[in-house]
């Protein structure tokens, strides 16, 4: 039980990766704060782990309210008492060429990944800083890394995130509380699931050749990273004892990326 006794809070945890990571902490004995905006699917998640044995509550919040973010992280320290682990994992994924991308659009998403990002860690460390203890944990990607083509928003977020995450393993570095980032290749969740035929639209070729060239083509075997090796990195970032460890990338992409 790598994480008994380890408060965390997990956003985007209704569902796909969040949700994967949420349930792998629980099985190891943390206690957890499930947040998503889809309330059900909160409830949904906390439901199953409480089910399994486990303990979590459902928080409705939408990380780009910083009155409902501040709120849903002190609801989550009021109950358990502390905040170990912060894994920020909300995001949403729209694809276009630069030309005909609504600015509307893009703004949303660098708002959720990079400024729910942000209001997370600020609200978080306010617990975390008094008991000189914590991990930060970013859900990034390759794109935090690596350019592709119809990604404007998503890639100069994630990049932001990228560097978020060190800056606050400067800044957090005094007061005992870790930060790192994960930065998977391509998981078969709902949101990759939707990309590929907006991608085979905008870029003129086959669904197929979407999964196989764009998405696979510069792995090693072919494959798509799982949820269960996303899941197990966090749990690894969760449970780790020193600040040896902080302000690193760590990239589960069967070699898409090789930093």
């Amino acid at each position: 039980m790598r994480l008994e006794g380890n408060v965390a809070l997990v956003t985007g945890a209704g569902s796909g990766i969040g949700r994967a990571i949420a349930e792998a902490y629980a099985r190891e004995g943390a206690r957890l704060a499930i947040c998503d905006l889809d309330e059900a699917a909160a409830r949904t998640t906390a439901s199953a782990i409480e089910e399994a044995g486990g303990e979590a509550v459902a928080i409705a919040m939408d990380v780009t309210d910083e009155a409902a973010v501040n709120a849903g992280v002190d609801e989550t320290a009021n109950r358990f008492g502390r905040i170990d682990t912060m894994v920020s994992n909300a995001g949403i994924q729209i694809v276009h060429p630069i030309e005909d991308f609504p600015y509307d659009e893009f703004r949303k998403v660098v708002d959720i990944h990079l400024g729910g990002a942000f209001l997370l860690t600020r609200a978080c460390v306010r617990h975390m800083y008094p008991r000189r203890s914590g991990s930060l944990i970013y859900m990034g990607s390759v794109h935090s890394h690596e350019p592709s083509p119809l990604k404007s928003a998503y890639v100069a977020a994630k990049h932001g995130m990228l560097g978020l995450c060190r800056v606050m393993a400067r800044e957090g570095g005094r007061h005992g509380v870790r930060s790192n980032i994960i930065c998977p290749g391509f998981v078969k969740t709902p949101l990759v699931e939707r990309q590929i035929p907006e991608q085979a639209r905008d870029l003129g070729i086959s669904q197929e050749e979407v999964v196989e060239k764009v998405m696979l083509g510069r792995t090693v075997d072919g494959e798509f990273t799982t949820l269960e090796d996303v899941a197990d990195i966090a749990v690894f970032l969760a449970s780790f004892r020193s600040s040896a460890l902080t302000g690193q990338s760590i990239i589960p992409s069967h070699g898409w990326y090789m930093g």
